[in-house]
């Protein structure tokens, strides 16, 4: 087949068969040299921009750096200001890839990269890929994204669809009659894999369960299911292999930087070590040791464009004790640093704990399709779902008593039950929100 996907990349500017050879010099680089070739790499990158990005210097404040811990940490807010002022010389919009990142977490920006850089992230998708049978030039992908609803913007990524291989289901409305649509496209079409928002894909096969139907059955091509941009729970992990009949790979990563994580043949969540440099922070930016919990700060290995140097994401996570500067292991993703419960008592509690504890419970009959979670007042949640039924009194007393046990009590909640969720114009589905100030 001829390699379309690598045709369209390298066609719109993008060097991907440069940037291929380029991963695979990296990747043969042994464990024990690895740590110099990440070392000089941060170097390079830093004094780069210094040399090269007025932006980068007034935020350094100098042109020179002694230590790596000198730097400071970079964060959205640094961004909150037209793209030509954060451009390096010698770049502007006309010679970069630009693109905005989705603003899920409520501080969406434009960004850039030199193509270069680009197709290097291109480079990284597709061999990650590759590690479970999947070869985009030919593998046919079941796409459940969302997709812009203007003309030229939704016709703009039709287009994209056809040259990446792929059909797209559209995520914002999900009801019945259209996952009935869904199954019929999966009974015709010979999709290799699935790709795409974890809610949605959760949701879809929420409907399979309920019709007691193992989507391998009817598409005997489907090879692997990847989730990205929300979080993977273990039950939902298990619904999906048990349901789709095939492996269930969890993808995390950044539109503005990169591939971040990526499930590996073992189940292990590697780090891409190859482009990025990640590094795990605690409140005072001192870099916490591998099995600790703290703030995921990533730097930009290649990015020769735009700066991303100790840049901080907003999610919160561990690295495995078991991690090597070649092959970092994303131990557990806690979730974003903006979605933090702050309690009547003072105690502060990341938003995923609700979401666990309510879970747990109001899943247990399948009668839940989906829910938020939005804290309105320091003591006042609501709770919206979706559901065949609405939930009863015990179920009620049963969150509510779980959530005394595990938080603190005297939190009061109100329960509304929805025909659908709101979702971001990206599609994505915010699992919990902070209305406080």
């Amino acid at each position: 087949m001829f390699p379309l996907f690598n045709f369209s990349l390298q066609i719109n500017g993008f060097p991907i068969k440069e940037a291929k050879a380029e991963l695979r010099k990296i990747q043969s680089i042994p464990e024990q040299e690895f740590e110099t070739f990440i070392e000089n790499k941060k170097q390079e990158i830093v004094d780069y921009h210094l040399k090269n990005n007025s932006s980068y210097q007034k935020i350094v404040g100098k042109t020179t750096f002694n230590t790596w811990n000198d730097l400071p940490i970079m964060t959205k807010k640094d961004f909150q200001k037209p793209l030509i002022e954060r451009l390096s010389t010698g770049f502007s919009l006309k010679n970069v890839y630009v693109n905005k990142t989705s603003g899920s977490s409520g501080d969406p920006f434009i960004f850039a990269k030199d193509k270069f850089s680009h197709a290097l992230t291109w480079a990284n998708i597709i061999n990650r890929f590759t590690w479970h049978g999947i070869d985009f030039n030919s593998s046919y992908q079941a796409r459940f994204y969302g997709i812009p609803l203007d003309f030229i913007g939704n016709q703009k990524e039709r287009f994209k669809d056809f040259l990446g291989n792929r059909f797209r289901f559209s995520i914002f409305d999900l009801s019945e009659k259209v996952l009935e649509g869904f199954l019929n496209e999966f009974k015709t079409r010979k999709f290799d894999y699935i790709n795409g928002y974890t809610s949605s894909i959760v949701l879809f096969a929420k409907f399979l369960q309920q019709k007691n139907i193992v989507l391998k059955t009817i598409c005997p091509t489907l090879k692997v299911c990847v989730v990205t941009s929300e979080m993977l729970f273990e039950e939902d992990k298990i619904l999906l292999e048990k349901q789709f009949g095939v492996p269930v790979v969890n993808e995390y990563g950044a539109s503005e930087l990169d591939l971040i994580a990526f499930q590996n043949r073992d189940g292990e969540w590697q780090v891409n070590s190859e482009t990025l440099f990640v590094e795990i922070l605690d409140e005072d930016n001192m870099i916490l040791p591998y099995g600790a919990a703290g703030r995921i700060v990533v730097t930009s290995l290649f990015n020769k464009a735009h700066p991303f140097i100790r840049y901080d994401i907003g999610d919160i996570g561990i690295l495995d004790e078991k991690s090597t500067p070649k092959k970092p292991i994303l131990k557990k993703l806690i979730g974003r640093t903006n979605d933090v419960a702050i309690l009547p008592s003072g105690k502060k509690s990341p938003g995923l704990t609700f979401y666990y504890v309510t879970k747990s419970i109001i899943e247990d009959d399948g009668n839940v399709k989906e829910f938020v979670i939005k804290q309105t007042k320091i003591d006042t949640f609501d709770i919206e779902y979706v559901s065949e039924t609405e939930l009863n009194q015990e179920q009620i007393q049963k969150i509510e008593a779980a959530i005394a046990l595990y938080l603190e009590k005297d939190l009061v909640f109100t329960f509304a039950r929805k025909e659908k969720l709101e979702r971001s114009k990206s599609g994505k589905l915010k699992q919990f929100v902070s209305l406080l100030k």
